[in-house]
């Protein structure tokens, strides 16, 4: 299993752990003592939890994590894991005497192997105790095991995927952006335009998957996709101001991933602000644009990093 250590920062507070087998994983960003929390779903075929709860209009201010997760629908029960975690640390919500963690979650399909495998309550459970600050692998890992790109002409000419991670900014103020890429679209290099991960043709080169939607010249497109993320940072952010940022970040999105948000991906991102740095809050919307486009070419390219 292909994996990385990219130099990344953390707002204060907040851990990430991954668990999962060989087929499918999940990841979970964990921020016991909460975090100001947005998120935007933009793809056609989105499998989400608790996202009606982080709009503007809802009581809830802070979540207590985030869980990325392969397993399509399914994985949407790697969540109650990590719930159940936080709820034995006391984490969540305070009703009378009890204790409600919100944990907020999004999945990609990479039900690819022949019986259905994909994270459960104990994988969730697992991936909330192997979080940590410092020193988190991404690559084929987590949410990111089982996930492929370029999927036009099918898995068997599709590309490998991932989990990646960066950070734009410095110690008193960043933005970090982790996103697990399953894109039925091609991975570019923004600032070149040229493909780095997509369909492959007969000979395996790239097919340039938005040259062939354009042509008419395509057999199929596939339904296994979704690319899932969260930003993180450690300026301090109104809950609307979480909420654009995680529509802002659909942009880094749209920099790296052609074509994208398609009715056959559900792609998601969330936002999460644990912190009391202060800026110029377009300032933060041009670095979550650039961490968000970094973060998917990391995902790809992690054996080069």
């Amino acid at each position: 299993m292909d994996t990385f250590v990219p130099k990344i920062l953390l707002p204060e507070g907040v851990t990430v752990g991954h668990a999962g087998n060989s087929v499918t994983g999940c990841t979970a960003i964990i921020c016991e003592r909460g975090a100001v929390a947005g998120a935007d779903v933009r793809g056609g075929a989105p499998g989400t939890r608790e996202t009606d709860l982080l709009k503007n209009d809802k009581a809830m201010e802070k979540i207590n994590a985030v869980v990325l997760s392969g397993g399509s629908a399914y994985g949407l029960e790697a969540s109650c894991g990590v719930m159940h975690e936080l709820r034995e640390r006391g984490a969540g919500f305070a009703i009378g005497d009890k204790v409600v963690p919100i944990v907020c979650s999004a999945v990609l399909y990479d039900l690819n192997s022949p019986d259905y495998n994909y994270p459960d309550i104990a994988m969730g459970r697992m991936a909330a105790q192997n979080a940590k600050a410092e020193n988190v692998p991404f690559g084929k890992v987590g949410a990111g095991t089982g996930a492929t790109v370029g999927k036009i002409r099918g898995p068997q000419f599709a590309d490998r995927g991932g989990i990646g991670a960066a950070t734009v900014g410095t110690e008193q103020l960043f933005v970090t952006a982790i996103v697990a890429v399953n894109a039925l679209g091609d991975v570019t290099d923004h600032r070149t335009g040229k493909i780095i991960a997509g369909a492959r043709d007969n000979a395996g080169g790239f097919l340039d998957t938005v040259g062939c939607v354009l042509s008419g010249n395509f057999t199929r497109l596939m339904y296994g996709n979704t690319t899932v993320g969260c930003i993180l940072t450690n300026a301090k952010l109104t809950k609307v101001q979480a909420n654009k940022l995680a529509s802002i970040g659909h942009n880094g999105y749209a920099l790296s991933i052609r074509p994208v948000h398609t009715d056959h991906d559900g792609d998601a991102l969330f936002a999460l602000s644990s912190g009391e740095a202060q800026c110029e809050f377009s300032m933060l919307e041009v670095m979550a644009t650039e961490a968000v486009s970094r973060a998917i070419t990391s995902a790809v390219l992690c054996r080069e990093a």
